[in-house]
């Protein structure tokens, strides 16, 4: 893995394999496994590429299903037709962002005619793998790519802002939306007895947040949750998140009565953190594991659309307490 670092802006072409096995069209199973067994493939990854006679990719066939077909079917009803390819313009670090999102072994690059140049597969990336045939988890390795995948984009400013702007305008939102909230509980938002505490409830319930994001991303490494796990994961999050939202509102709640000498400030303190804190942590668990789930990336867009939305739960349940016990 030592040496990806220094070929990552290297043409994928210069790396890849240009012996693949192309099965011509039309063929049967049986007609397409002698034909494998005269047009041997080198790499350890195997799947097997359909072409047409101008070497055009029409589908690809994964091994296992080749091998206990029906001899008499033809490889045009066996393969997969949406097939997920790396143009031949494509750098190594592109391929890099193909193995992590897709999670496979191996993809066909293709010129601008579809026609079949080549196979990159994860010989690309390892020498530890020996026998992928009886790997039983591959995520670690997908994991270990994505690492050389992130060290390369830091270096790209570009890539980066482009990686990660688009999800700090949930920030700009959710400050706006903040802001379009106080306006609406302008007659709430205004007053003594709850101005200055805005800041400990919104800090409580992001830091909250935050943490229930660290956890759920740290949870996500190398592996893939289902949506049972989740629910399971959301329930237990739901009650440490009440318990820390009922500890420290009552601490704040207390203080607020000591200082302001009203017990309903204090009230109205404790149900907003209590709330506002139990609602940030469900949101910091289920956002990276959703978005996993859904097979999008979880660790740039999990923490800012959890601090806006936090922000925006928090605000509303403190302004409505504080309504209903202050005006």
């Amino acid at each position: 893995m030592s040496t990806v670092r220094k070929i990552l802006g290297d043409p994928v072409t210069e790396h890849m394999r240009d012996d693949p096995t192309r099965i011509p069209i039309g063929l049967t199973a049986a007609e397409a496994l002698e034909y494998v067994r005269t047009h041997p493939n080198t790499g350890r990854v195997v799947y097997f590429y359909v072409v047409d006679q101008e070497g055009r990719l029409k589908g690809v066939i994964p091994t296992r299903r080749l091998l206990f077909a029906d001899p008499t079917t033809r490889v045009d009803d066996l393969m997969i037709k949406n097939v997920i390819s790396v143009p031949h313009t494509a750098t190594v670090l592109d391929a890099c962002e193909f193995f992590t999102m897709y999670k496979l072994l191996a993809f066909p690059v293709l010129d601008p005619e579809r026609r079949l140049v080549g196979v990159v597969d994860v010989d690309l990336y390892t020498e530890e793998l020996t026998d992928l045939e009886v790997l039983e988890e591959n995520e670690d390795l997908f994991q270990l790519i994505g690492v050389y995948l992130t060290e390369a984009e830091q270096q790209r400013v570009r890539s980066q802002f482009r990686r990660r702007f688009p999800w700090l305008l949930c920030n700009v939102a959710g400050g706006l939306l903040a802001a379009v909230l106080t306006g609406i509980y302008e007659d709430v938002a205004t007053l003594a007895v709850v101005t200055p505490f805005i800041p400990v409830v919104l800090a409580l319930a992001e830091s909250v947040s935050i943490q229930s994001v660290s956890i759920a991303l740290f949870s996500l490494h190398g592996r893939r949750p289902t949506w049972r796990e989740y629910a399971v994961k959301l329930s237990r999050e739901f009650l440490v998140g009440l318990a820390l939202g009922g500890a420290c509102g009552l601490l704040v709640g207390l203080i607020a009565v000591l200082w302001k000498g009203n017990p309903a400030v204090g009230l109205s303190l404790f149900g907003g953190i209590a709330g506002g804190v139990t609602a940030a942590a469900a949101i910091g668990l289920s956002l990276p594991i959703v978005l996993k789930l859904l097979r999008r990336d979880p660790s740039v867009a999990s923490g800012p659309i959890a601090l806006a939305a936090s922000d925006m739960i928090t605000l509303i349940v403190y302004f409505n307490l504080a309504r209903f016990l202050l005006t």
